[in-house]
């Protein structure tokens, strides 16, 4: 039996004594993980609901004990947990983390910088990074081949700090504090529960920069990214995805690299989508609108801004833009995915959650890796998913989005969280869409003494100007306010709910005011990591923007690119100076927002030809060169009909509107004859896309020729170098 280090007790009595925060700590060892619960005095909180929070709360520490958690008390502060030699070994075998074998040459991703070294061009986005991460070859740890790994003979340092978290953070999600068969199991749950008010890892040190005679190389992990990433001065360096990955992992690192890729693709989206907003400019000047009254020819004038054919032009382009810019960003995934060894996590070592373990009623065998893992049989499935459904019915109506939300987060489903993520995505792409119902109820506006209405009130019509300089200005508000409001929250409200958690804890310090105060004690001060879900849902729908409404306002991209400059660094500052230290996820994909941006680059190829042909007057301009007059003279009282009779006499007045119709309200020949052309268009428009989107679909391979060669060759070299083949680590690196 593992032998415990003698606890010992502290008191805190005074007027400070209904705050207690309590902490194991070792000061010894190096603490893997911080577990922190708040005892306050609440009015509102019942003797028995708090006899059964600590109840949990002991039951779950004992069985951490018995877990092999080394762990000694110090009440009123701070609890740290360790994990053992005996015990990382046995779950870095049984989580199979990746050891390293045989050192590897940093390889070089950056596309742009291999191509500005070829034209002999000086990279000013290149900056030297210290301490970078070794790269290693590597393969599943097996305890039994431990003298095949490289630093095996270290035992401090062999498994990484995010190895560790992630190994203490795996005993913490399976040990039960209650009734196994209910889900009273995990670490999260309490968190839920407010058994704890904190569990977290601890960040390597502070993130402010030391005195000015300190070398690079001396800084932390936690100031390196501060002042080579998060700095603002940084904004046109390429990011230290490496040193990230290292200190938060591979979920978060592949998130700032896909925000990355994104924001470097959007570059030549924004030159493009400037150019054909700024090329009309002389046409306006040389008056090919034909003349009218002053007001509105400006209004026709700033109309044809948004609406003139270079936008067809660049809907296309977008459709091709956002396809090619998905099938580079599986290629540039896939190597990263291989470089950080995760490239076959999903399909063999991600372990089932452990709420969905303890409530699985079955055991089967998994098809690929062969091992049996908890099942939940078909109609036990489909009941609960019929069940938890309800709260995505709830979270239609716009009062229960938040409740919604929050009864996801505690929901227990047999089913994988990226399935939830779906939903909520779709559900607020869709309340996005809902500003957008001008595209929809313009075109039934009906005539002068006919007025199409919906529930007593009648459809509004778009103005002089058409109808996409009004969802132009709509796309503007977003992309320009919104976005610009939603940087100015993200900037402010972690300081204030950071200041809040310092102002909650202001006195249990000045009881300890001849204290100084300890890293855990400063990262508790810090705000708990919300996850990714709001970042990738921000930077998901902008996509949805650009892509889907781009033919009404070609400078989206501009100011998306212009907004994902900010974010990259307000998300950087966030995690490393706002937030507590998350623990390590590995990850091979962006998950389920991938389906989705390829959800959504598919229907703006469908959305942008409906709003040429409907909404724009590019056809109609089209069809009248043609038939009637190649100056668009006259083009004006081509698209105006005249007032029929019965509306005359009851108002004494004629007046015209933009309709093709004749006096008695029916449509003209000239209606269907553009009716035709625009379904044409339409189909037309989308078979031509969707086969070029094929095209660079089978022309652009998702893994690189030269990536699948590597990955062959290294599954190879780890068959033989875990079949006692010693010379199969003697090979030379290859490239």
């Amino acid at each position: 039996m593992m032998r415990m280090m003698t606890p010992y007790m502290l008191i805190v009595s005074g007027p400070q004594a209904h705050l207690f925060i309590v902490i194991l700590s070792l000061f010894v060892l190096a603490s893997d993980f911080v577990l922190v619960w708040e005892v306050m005095v609440r009015r509102n909180r019942s003797e028995r609901r708090k006899a059964q929070l600590a109840q949990w709360r002991d039951k779950f520490i004992q069985n951490l004990q018995s877990a092999g958690l080394l762990m000694e008390k110090k009440t009123v502060h701070y609890l740290k947990l360790h994990a053992p030699w005996d015990v990382l070994v046995y779950y870095a075998e049984e989580l199979r983390l990746r050891a390293p074998l045989q050192v590897q040459p940093h390889p070089d991703y950056n596309t742009s910088a291999r191509v500005l070294q070829k034209l002999w061009v000086p990279n000013i986005m290149k900056d030297s990074v210290p301490n970078r991460p070794v790269d290693y070859y590597t393969c599943a740890f097996r305890k039994s081949k431990m003298e095949k790994f490289l630093g095996s003979d270290d035992r401090e340092n062999y498994f990484t700090n995010t190895q560790r978290h992630r190994i203490v953070y795996e005993i913490l999600a399976r040990t039960v504090y209650g009734r196994r068969k209910r889900a009273e199991v995990g670490v999260a749950r309490l968190l839920n529960e407010g058994a704890f008010t904190g569990a977290f890892p601890l960040h390597e040190g502070p993130f402010e920069l030391p005195g000015c005679d300190i070398q690079p190389d001396q800084l932390n992990k936690r100031q390196v990214l501060y002042h080579y990433w998060s700095n603002w001065l940084k904004w046109y360096k390429y990011q230290p995805l490496d040193h990230i990955r290292e200190y938060f992992g591979e979920k978060i690192a592949l998130y700032f690299a896909w925000l990355g890729f994104y924001t470097a693709w959007l570059l030549p989206a924004a030159l493009v989508g400037t150019c054909v907003f700024v090329s009309v400019f002389p046409v306006l000047s040389i008056n090919i609108l034909p003349a009218c009254s002053c007001l509105f020819s400006t209004l026709l004038k700033v109309g044809y801004l948004f609406d003139h054919p270079g936008t067809v032009f660049f809907s296309v382009f977008m459709s091709l833009w956002a396809v090619t810019f998905l099938e580079y960003w599986k290629r540039k995934n896939a190597t990263l995915a291989h470089h950080w060894d995760c490239m076959d996590f999903h399909e063999e070592e991600e372990p089932p959650r452990p709420e969905f373990a303890a409530m699985a009623p079955a055991m089967e065998e998994n098809p690929v890796t062969g091992v049996k893992e908890p099942y939940f049989p078909e109609k036990a499935r489909i009941s609960r998913m019929l069940t938890g459904s309800m709260v995505i019915v709830i979270m239609v109506r716009p009062t229960g989005v938040v409740r919604g939300l929050m009864e996801l987060q505690n929901f227990n489903w047999p089913v994988r969280r990226e399935i939830i993520l779906v939903f909520c995505a779709i559900i607020f792409q869709i309340k996005a869409f809902s500003a957008r119902s001008l595209l929809f109820y313009c075109r039934f506006v009906g005539y002068p003494g006919h007025y199409g209405t919906l529930f007593g009130m009648r459809n509004e019509d778009c103005g002089p100007g058409g109808c996409l300089i009004e969802l132009a200005e709509q796309l503007c508000i977003i992309m320009v306010g919104k976005q610009l409001i939603n940087n100015v929250q993200e900037f402010v409200i972690p300081k204030i709910k950071s200041w809040r958690q310092k102002r909650a804890l202001s006195s249990v310090k000045k009881a300890q005011k001849a204290e100084e105060p300890k890293r855990w004690e400063q990262d508790y001060e810090l705000i708990p990591c919300e996850g990714l879900f709001d970042e990738y849902l921000e930077i998901v729908l902008q996509f949805g923007f650009i892509t889907i409404f781009v033919a009404a306002f070609p400078l989206a991209p501009l100011f998306a690119l212009l907004n994902n400059w900010v974010e990259v660094r307000l998300d950087a500052c966030k995690f490393v100076c706002e937030y507590r230290r998350p623990v390590a996820e590995r990850a091979q994909h962006i998950g389920v927002w991938f389906i989705i941006l390829e959800a959504l680059s598919h229907v703006s190829v469908i959305v942008n030809a409906f709003l040429i042909a409907f909404t724009s007057d590019f056809l109609p301009r089209l069809l009248y060169q043609y038939k009637f007059n190649n100056d668009l003279h006259g083009y004006v009282n081509f698209t105006l009909a005249y007032s029929p009779p019965s509306y005359n006499y009851s108002s004494h007045t004629v007046c015209r509107y933009k309709a093709f119709r004749d006096e008695n309200g029916k449509y003209t020949l000239v209606y269907w004859e553009l009716l035709a052309a625009r379904l044409g268009f339409i189909i037309a428009f989308e078979h031509v896309v969707f086969f070029v989107l094929r095209v660079i679909d089978w022309m652009v391979p998702d893994i690189p020729e030269s990536l699948e060669l590597k990955i062959k060759r290294e599954r190879y070299l780890a068959k033989q170098a875990l079949a006692d083949k010693q010379e199969a680590l003697l090979v030379s690196s290859f490239t």
